[in-house]
């Protein structure tokens, strides 16, 4: 089989050589990555509940959903909910086959409720959510292309799947910073911290400056000078994480819209913005490699909740991630790589209608490492049913 496979010189500037860099990252309890965690992790328990019935995949595509902010009443020591937050599940999914029937609204309730459990630590799911499913059956011309192929699944879109190697510096800092203020180690030694955080960092030559929006919680929290100390430990545990991966000079900065003097600071209920009127969507968070990178090639592509055999818009960026890492952990002079993938409806997933990869080398031996950059991705779009049980499996995030 021949695929169309094109290798290119990177005519780019990486983003670590550009005067200027911007990344940001949505941390866990931001109301975009609850959803997103929601439907993705719906989309896993779906995908186990049919294997095990059924030995495969079934059709479903759950990236729809929204987080509807509730409403809370907060001060320093406490607080209550005076409206629930609202979690709308949407989407669709195979609900009976071969004589059986698949309880898809009971997985789709009980995972969400799981899922928020562990993922907000100081929200009452039971009391202070309310969850609705409206998760109903696929078109049939789309449950139909999806069981055509009896190994390779042919694509339900037309989309493109994209993806860089490596990180840089402050890829790694804005990744690792949120990491580590959401880590079960730090939430226990520092629980006034929400999980509700966001951190943009930007780059101006050898210059990071991080701001980070982080949800305190109120229960935790007693006074203003409380609240302030927290804080400065929390901009210093900030430098501490960024200066073990960077020699750049970093700046941090937390909850920038504070007014002390008058008391007004970010404090919740539950430590998420979700609880008083942020709401959120699949797919307006973080790209699948964790990140949001406007200086670098992205997909607009909700890829939480997608199914893991046959939509591209979850399988081709993932995978294009997989592939550049690999270019650059095999292949020492590979500086920068950008790999893209575009599917054709109908056609085997195996098979774009192009694959291509941009490169830029340390050395100039372009033309010496052409050949190894399209071996390795033959050999990707060869073995492609394997994102499949990494993606099922928790293997491979997607937000």
């Amino acid at each position: 089989m021949t695929r169309n496979i094109i290798i290119e010189k990177g005519s780019y500037i990486p983003a670590p050589q550009r005067e200027v860099e911007l990344v940001e990252r949505k941390g866990l309890g931001h109301p975009d990555s609850i959803i997103d965690g929601i439907m993705e992790e719906i989309s896993r328990e779906l995908s186990k509940e049919y294997i095990k019935q059924f030995g495969k995949v079934l059709h479903h595509n759950v990236d729809k959903g929204q987080v509807c902010g509730g409403g809370t009443k907060v001060e320093f020591g406490g607080g209550l909910f005076e409206k629930p937050i609202y979690v709308l599940l949407s989407g669709r999914a195979t609900t009976h086959a071969e004589g059986k029937e698949i309880p898809v609204q009971h997985i789709a309730i009980k995972t969400a409720r799981e899922y928020l459990k562990k993922a907000v630590r100081n929200l009452d799911v039971d009391s202070d959510v309310e969850l609705e499913s409206r998760i109903a059956p696929g078109s049939a011309d789309l449950v139909e292309l999806f069981l055509r192929g009896p190994k390779i699944a042919y694509s339900n879109d037309t989309s493109f799947g994209t993806g860089y190697a490596p990180f840089d510096d402050l890829e790694k800092v804005v990744l690792n910073v949120e990491n580590h203020l959401n880590s079960d180690a730090y939430k226990t030694a520092h629980p006034e911290i929400g999980e509700d955080i966001k951190i943009m960092g930007v780059r101006e030559g050898n210059k990071l400056r991080l701001t980070v929006a982080l949800a305190f919680i109120s229960k935790f929290v007693h006074n203003i000078d409380e609240y302030v100390k927290f804080k400065e430990r929390v901009r210093k545990d900030v430098e501490d994480v960024s200066k073990k991966i960077t020699d750049n000079e970093v700046q941090v900065f937390v909850n920038t819209a504070d007014d002390e003097k008058n008391n007004s600071v970010y404090i919740t209920l539950t430590g998420t913005s979700a609880e008083m009127g942020d709401d959120g969507s699949v797919g307006r968070g973080n790209r699948v490699n964790g990140l949001i990178t406007p200086f670098r090639s992205m997909s607009i592509e909700a890829a939480a909740g997608k199914n893991p055999v046959s939509h591209v818009g979850k399988i081709y960026n993932t995978l294009s991630f997989d592939i550049a890492n690999q270019i650059v952990q095999e292949i020492p002079e590979v500086q920068d790589v950008t790999v893209t993938l575009l599917s054709q409806i109908g056609k085997p997933i195996d098979q774009p209608k192009v694959a291509s990869a941009e490169v830029i080398t340390s050395d100039g031996s372009y033309e010496k490492i052409k050949g190894k950059v399209h071996y390795i991705i033959d050999k990707n779009l060869e073995n492609i049913t394997e994102i499949t049980n990494k993606i099922v499996f928790g293997k491979v995030g997607v937000f």
